[in-house]
This record gives C-alpha cells, sequence and structure tokens, in this order.
C-alpha cells in the first residue's frame, strides 16, 4: 500500500473547496493508495511523471515514487484551471 502525501499548494486548494467536495476526493484519493494505476487514472502527455484523476468537474494531479511507495498530490482544482502553471 501506497502512502499519499500532499504538496503545501494542493493541501491549500483542497482546503478551500466545499466540504462535501473534499470528502469525495478523500475517497478518491485514498483509493489511490491501493492502486495508483486503476481504472480512471491517465498519465498527462508533455508532463514528468504526472497523473490525474478526474472527480466530477474537479481533476487531482499526482505523482507516482514506486520505489518509495508514495502518492504525491501536486494539484487539486476545477478543470478549467488545474492544469494552468
Amino acid at each position: 500500500m501506497y502512502s499519499v502525501e500532499f504538496l503545501p499548494g494542493a493541501a491549500r486548494q483542497l482546503a478551500r473547496l466545499d466540504p462535501s467536495l473534499q470528502r469525495r476526493i478523500a475517497r478518491v484519493v485514498d483509493r489511490l493508495a491501493v492502486e495508483p494505476r486503476g481504472h480512471g487514472c491517465v498519465k498527462l502527455r508533455g508532463a514528468e511523471d504526472v497523473w490525474r484523476i478526474r472527480v466530477g468537474d474537479y481533476r487531482v494531479l499526482y505523482q507516482i515514487a514506486d520505489e518509495r511507495l508514495l502518492i504525491l498530490v501536486v494539484a487539486v482544482g476545477h478543470r478549467a484551471a488545474v492544469y494552468r502553471r
């Protein structure tokens, strides 16, 4: 099983969301700890080792460190804005 960590910016992005949406995203992120490349997970093109998963209109962008069994959440946001960096 993988451990899950949030970058400080991703944690702030999640904290700004509605509590019910936070719970939905937390359930999806918990499932990533068991299967980080499961159903609905897509590797982003043009990005070095960044994956995404959909949660309604929101996206969770994360990296997988298999050697450390770590999922690092790098961004959480609405689909229209989360890819802009």
